[in-house]
């Protein structure tokens, strides 16, 4: 274990530990009871003074596929239930983007724990992302109600993807929580610059549109058609939408690969393998500027 030198304020020479990744992952789960504390903290938080409490999770999802399908009706989207096929989408994006925009101001939110107690900080950005999934989890259940009482027909061959997916989102994001929580304690505005490139991510996303018209526009400007995957969440959403929505094909047009289970299978793997580099390279950055959080909080 390496040995770093900070100074305190009171001009005191202090020699604090760096650890290697092992022993910070090591950490991190010894304080497994403080992170379901700090999630069970967010969702009450979120939720508080409400009457309904965690079933608003549950509502949204299906008054977001009322809306949808409403507004894309008058609008002659040209695709048949359209609002199964954005939720498809829409909902793993949710958990992306929550977990993202509250994972960079889990530190700097929680100043005066970050100062007065020792735990594992990397605690509070994960903490964020599990809140994030249990309210995945929770509008995926009633979405899934919803596709029962529709009797919408899923493509079971396909479904079994659908926590591997999820799985290598979640990997992704605990490295970009991590990332992005330590990067605002020393540069605040980031959060406001984090706010705008998510948004320019989702419409880089094919939720709202077809992979495969995205595919094509980047193909029809002299990129590769293949370059849509570059993005670490559009695996995960084209399995969700060729699960969920039971078809590449509408109308006699593509709108996803008509490809096998395994050609899936290997994009989230491959999003899934460059999510463990990433979130090795995540560990490694926040030990060093864990160091002095609590002094620039």
């Amino acid at each position: 274990m390496a040995l770093t030198r900070t100074s305190d304020t009171a001009g005191l020479v202090v020699v604090a530990p760096r650890r290697n990744v092992r022993e910070h992952v090591r950490e991190i789960l010894g304080y497994t009871e403080l992170i379901r504390s700090l999630v069970r903290k967010e969702l009450k938080v979120r939720y508080k003074q409400s009457t309904l409490g965690l079933v608003w999770s549950m509502i949204q999802p299906m008054f977001l596929l009322l809306i949808y399908s409403v507004v894309f009706s008058v609008l002659k989207g040209g695709m048949p239930r359209l609002g199964v096929w954005i939720m498809s989408g829409l909902l793993l994006w949710t958990m992306v983007g929550t977990s993202v925009t509250t994972a960079v101001v889990s530190i700097t939110g929680n100043g005066p724990l970050v100062g007065k107690v020792r735990f594992p900080r990397a605690a509070l950005p994960t903490a964020s992302i599990g809140a994030a999934l249990i309210h995945f989890c929770l509008q995926f259940s009633a979405f899934c109600v919803v596709l029962l009482v529709v009797q919408q027909h899923v493509d079971w061959t396909y479904v079994w993807l659908i926590p591997f997916a999820v799985a290598s989102v979640l990997i992704f994001l605990l490295a970009v929580g991590l990332l992005v929580s330590a990067v605002n304690v020393y540069a605040r505005d980031s959060q406001h610059l984090l706010d705008m490139l998510t948004l320019g991510w989702f419409w880089l996303t094919p939720i709202i549109f077809d992979y495969a018209r995205l595919s094509r526009f980047f193909q029809n400007h002299g990129l590769p058609a293949w370059l849509p995957m570059v993005n670490p969440i559009t695996p995960a959403v084209i399995i969700m939408q060729r699960a969920i929505y039971g078809t590449a094909y509408v109308n006699g047009g593509r709108v996803l690969p008509d490809a096998s289970v395994w050609w899936y299978l290997r994009n989230v793997g491959i999003v899934a393998a460059f999510s463990v580099v990433l979130l090795y390279v995540a560990l490694r950055l926040f030990d060093r500027a864990e160091v002095n959080m609590a002094e620039s909080l």
